[in-house]
């Protein structure tokens, strides 16, 4: 069965990347860079939906999420 996940990246003051699954609840991992943060991502959405099936619980799919970037300009 195939999944779709979107991953949030945000880019660490120190360096390297942190990146996010907002559908998987502490799903979160870091690279050193943008490839590498991705792939970490790939590896513990991986880990995390066999967790989710070890416990017979249901996996989450984030295929029908709208994304959309909001922008807010405060004086």
């Amino acid at each position: 069965m195939q999944y779709s996940y979107k991953i949030m990246l945000h880019k660490e003051p120190e360096g390297g990347y942190t990146a996010t699954v907002p559908v998987l609840p502490g799903c979160i991992t870091y690279g050193e860079t943008v490839d590498e943060a991705i792939a970490m991502a790939k590896d513990a959405i991986e880990i995390y939906l066999e967790e989710l099936q070890s416990r017979g619980e249901e996996i989450p799919d984030d295929s029908n999420t709208l994304e959309y970037s909001l922008t807010l300009v405060r004086a």
